[in-house]
């Protein structure tokens, strides 16, 4: 049997020792479970990305409403085509407030606000390196808004600002390096309201 390489120094035996060596294991394993956690630490960074930029918005639309509930609604019935101050003052302080957050805010402050309905305008820009549908700025200075206390409710009228931003996700790109694929919200949505004072 010596002569088929069965013995301590045959080509069969060096074979078995070498599957025998688990030297090289740890190099197997790490090549199996990097893209994994590849995935997992660009997810993580990409997902708290989102959740403070999506803070900063929200902040920003507050700051909206509050400057538009503060002003007087005197001047939405003006004339047709002149954009009434109060809601010329909310353009400019969610522009501001974008870009001292370092927000980039794709052109805004060179948009003018279009009406919308009645007591509503909107504001688009995809302009600046924004990514998708760029930002979308609603100004609805006619919100009803209900508050119950009890048995009773009382119906008020606020200023409701909602802010929509394009958001591109890093994790769509680096999960196709496992195979998988995901669909995450392509914008960013917030919501604020404030009550008018006049």
């Amino acid at each position: 049997m010596r002569g088929f390489g069965y013995g301590r120094t045959g080509p069969l035996a060096s074979l078995r020792r070498g599957w025998a060596d688990d030297c090289a294991s740890q190099i197997v394993e790490l090549a199996l479970s990097l893209p994994l956690l590849v995935v997992f630490v660009i997810g993580i960074f990409d997902f708290s990305g989102a959740l403070t930029l999506k803070q900063k918005l929200m902040n920003a639309a507050r700051e909206g409403a509050r400057v538009a509930a503060a002003d007087p609604a005197n001047d939405l019935g003006g004339s047709v085509g002149i954009v009434p101050a109060s809601v010329s003052d909310v353009n400019q302080v969610v522009d501001n407030y974008l870009l001292s957050e370092n927000i980039n805010d794709c052109g805004l402050k060179g948009v003018s606000p279009a009406p919308a309905g009645a007591l509503t305008w909107v504001s688009s820009s995809t302009g600046n390196g924004c990514p998708g549908t760029g930002i979308t700025l609603t100004i609805n200075r006619g919100c009803p808004t209900t508050v119950s206390s009890g048995p009773n409710s009382i119906h008020l009228i606020g200023t409701c600002i909602t802010i929509s931003y394009a958001y591109h996700w890093q994790f769509n790109s680096v999960a196709g390096l496992v195979g998988g694929k995901t669909t995450g919200p392509s914008s960013l949505t917030v919501k604020a309201e404030a009550f008018n004072e006049n």
